[in-house]
């Protein structure tokens, strides 16, 4: 995979590309409160928390989150739109987390752990830094358990691309249980549309998702002309919804 500098790349269009409406917001918050502990409030890490689209959400329903990001731009642009005591944003990532050992009651990766550089020494800086018995929520996709979103079928070698920037489900779980983590939930969400075909499109076009940046780009622009012209056949189509997973370790 090619690694993203964020502080050059998408911190200008990324909360914009990948924003959430609130009814898509409040599924993954349900599906959060779901499998960690009824007790309120309990302290969490939002662990590549980019411009903060969960971390203001997370200490509102759940109490003090603690966002960790390593881009200075994606720091930036969290704190302009926090407005949430309880939110701190610090210099970061998941190998190397600036806060105490048994300091949190979970941590949240959304869509961060490809990113991740270190992954076995990440698994063991999340160990260190959970309580015992603290959830790890890992919003990751696998190349084995892989959404298939409506629009990469347009791209050349979309689906292809895609799956081989994430590891098997098997290999991250075994990671992580070497670790001192277990299994304790594996499922899905669906979350509401995010509006019309158009709308994605749109979206899409800032290009703020990890695979654009696999692509050359000449299948960018091929990918793009076939896709346009597919929305074109019915831009006010709702676009379609599609399966994500969503892997709960806790730590023993």
């Amino acid at each position: 995979m090619r690694t993203i500098d964020y502080d050059k790349e998408q911190y200008r269009d990324y909360a914009r590309g990948r924003a959430l409406s609130e009814r898509q917001l409040r599924v993954w918050l349900d599906a959060f409160a779901a499998v960690l502990p009824e007790r309120r409030p309990l302290a969490g890490l939002d662990v590549g928390s980019g411009t903060g689209r969960f971390t203001p959400a997370l200490a509102r329903e759940l109490g003090p989150v603690i966002g960790v990001e390593p881009s200075v731009r994606m720091r930036e642009v969290a704190q302009t739109r926090s407005g949430h005591p309880g939110v701190r944003y610090l210099a970061g990532g998941a190998e190397e987390i600036p806060v105490p050992s048994d300091s949190a009651d979970y941590a949240l990766l959304f869509l961060s752990w490809h990113h991740v550089q270190d992954k076995p020494r990440a698994a063991r800086e999340l160990a260190r830094v959970l309580r015992p018995g603290g959830r790890l929520l890992l919003r990751a996709n696998f190349s084995d358990h892989h959404p298939r979103p409506w629009w990469l079928e347009h791209f050349p070698r979309g689906y292809e691309v895609d799956a081989s920037i994430f590891q098997p489900l098997h290999e991250v779980i075994a990671m992580f249980t070497s670790a001192g983590w277990k299994v304790v939930d594996y499922g899905t969400v669906t979350e509401p549309s995010p509006g019309t075909r158009g709308d994605m499109l749109e979206r899409l076009r800032l290009r703020t998702l990890s695979f654009f940046a696999q692509l050359g780009p000449e299948e960018v622009e091929a990918g793009f002309r076939r896709l346009e012209e597919a929305v074109a056949a019915d831009p006010d189509a709702p676009a379609p919804v599609f399966a994500e997973p969503l892997l709960t370790f806790e730590l023993r």
